[in-house]
């Protein structure tokens, strides 16, 4: 497929992005050339677009931005099998080189030489995007579109509720963003006796109880207090922490049981404060995550959405591609969810 697309860039240093036209890009050897339907916005995008430390450090402009996307395949490239034209797909985000030890182990979300779709190479925000055939992910039309078009973070929020066995357990959830309340809704449906998300956006916790979570503003309620009622008499089994916040992973921490687990995912914007000692007294297990499995996650992904996980309410804005500085300035403000963007005509 030749010709132009709509792409939304970042052209130069600096806050914001731009709609351009730009050639539509070609799929080599190995690779699928995806039309997007839907692409949802993700913190990355919003680090990108304002142009903060870690993206002057990371991201190398001219670059189109994105990766949580659904679409169709438009065109196989040579040596492409077991796809077909107009099937529905999603895709694995991270590109991994397959040969290291990690990649050979069957561990791919740890290789170091990972590269990012929309951070080390072109992304979804277009109207065409190319990828290796082995990262598509093959969608059931009975899927909701809006939802799978944020696949990439669920699967965040899956990888990481899924690192310790949350059956019968009570589990702490750290920050109420997208990921934050879906992780929580994912050890609820997996059978968490007790599931608290704590914050201090009122806007996402009121989110959070759309969702029927249980949430703890921390600026104002005291969590001992409602462990107390909740009959947590050791402290929490589980810990997920979400936020980025050292003084959330250290509320953690305090309220852990001994023995108790706790998965990072909450990327730090500075050097942390952890209260270490606690952690060895405690014998408390620290495990930080990245991305997702690649590809069992994905499975569990699908087969809980089937199972009647349902993440609409996480959703808060729908936008035109078009419109895509009203998508980043509601998630500027700090008062929405999952921002999705409809890139068909």
């Amino acid at each position: 497929m030749t010709g132009m697309m709509d792409a939304l860039v970042k052209a130069r240093p600096g806050l914001g992005l731009d709609l351009m036209r730009v050639p539509v890009p070609q799929p080599g050897y190995g690779e699928v050339l995806i039309r997007i339907k839907k692409t949802a916005i993700c913190g990355t995008d919003l680090h990108i677009y304002n142009w903060d430390n870690w993206s002057q450090k990371n991201i190398v402009p001219a670059l189109i931005i994105g990766h949580e996307y659904v679409g169709e395949i438009a065109e196989l490239g040579e040596g492409v099998k077991g796809l077909s034209i107009g099937r529905r797909v999603s895709g694995e985000g991270h590109i991994i080189c397959g040969h290291c030890r990690n990649c050979r182990g069957g561990n791919g979300q740890w290789c170091a030489h990972t590269k990012g779709v929309g951070v080390n190479r072109d992304g979804a925000f277009a109207q065409y995007m190319c990828l290796p055939a082995t990262n598509v992910v093959p969608i059931s039309e009975d899927l909701p579109e809006d939802v799978v078009s944020f696949f990439d973070a669920y699967g965040n929020a899956t990888h990481t509720a899924l690192q310790f066995d949350v059956i019968g357990e009570d589990v702490l959830v750290t920050g109420a963003g997208p990921i934050g309340i879906m992780a929580a809704a994912i050890c609820k449906k997996n059978g968490a006796r007790t599931v608290i998300i704590t914050d201090v956006n009122e806007y996402r916790l009121q989110l959070a109880r759309k969702m029927g979570l249980l949430t703890i503003n921390v600026a104002t309620d005291d969590l001992t207090d409602v462990m107390k009622n909740s009959h947590m008499v050791e402290g929490f089994d589980v810990a997920l922490e979400m936020s980025g916040s050292d003084s959330a992973l250290n509320q953690a921490i305090t309220h852990m049981r001994n023995g108790g687990k706790i998965a990072l995912l909450g990327i730090f914007s500075r050097e942390a404060s952890i209260d270490w000692n606690t952690i060895i007294f405690k014998g408390l297990t620290v495990q930080g995550v990245y991305g997702r499995k690649m590809y069992e996650t994905w499975y569990k992904m699908i087969a809980m959405i089937e199972g009647g996980l349902d993440l609409t309410p996480v959703i808060t804005h729908r936008f035109n591609y078009k419109d895509y500085e009203k998508g980043f300035a509601a998630m500027n403000s700090g008062k929405s969810g999952k921002v999705i963007l409809d890139w068909e005509v």
